[in-house]
């Protein structure tokens, strides 16, 4: 198995097993602050959009539920955004999120679409250019909640 590339290091195959004994309980603990997550952010007038498989408003909610088990912690966010600097100021203005897009770790993580995207070609018609990608991790919800609101409340502002 070692000429096909199948070989595992003892250690790396050690910590695959340790994680996996508390896989289970996590992505509970993460599908369970994502909902509240979303049901938060729905009501809040800087978003426009959520998509999230599991919430009753998502297009094809019905499909994902007869699909799925749960969904753990991935969703976007569409924001109001008038800016690329907008979205920027307010991915900047998250305290207990990364910047980052190593989706399943235990903490929480935020990534902007338009990243990749000039500050001239933002096209604030184009739903795709707010949206932020967001991973709840293990994080109490409410504190992720509170970290998510105040920067919205920073990019309105702006």
């Amino acid at each position: 198995f070692l000429n096909i590339g199948s070989g595992i290091a003892p250690f790396n195959a050690w910590l695959l097993l340790r994680g996996l004994r508390t896989l289970e309980i996590r992505l509970q603990r993460s599908a369970e602050s994502t909902r509240k997550v979303v049901e938060r952010l729905k009501a809040h007038p800087l978003i426009q959009k959520i998509y999230f498989p599991l919430d009753p408003d998502f297009p094809q909610y019905e499909l994902a539920s007869r699909q799925m088990k749960g969904a753990a912690g991935l969703l976007t966010i569409q924001l109001k955004a008038r800016s690329r600097g907008q979205v920027e100021l307010f991915c900047n203005s998250l305290q207990h999120f990364l910047m980052a897009v190593s989706w399943g770790g235990h903490e929480s993580l935020a990534f902007p679409a338009c990243a990749s995207l000039r500050a001239e070609d933002f096209d604030v018609n184009e739903p795709r250019h707010s949206m932020v990608r967001l991973y709840i991790g293990l994080e109490e919800p409410g504190y992720l909640i509170a970290d998510l609101e105040q920067a919205l409340l920073k990019m309105e502002g702006q």
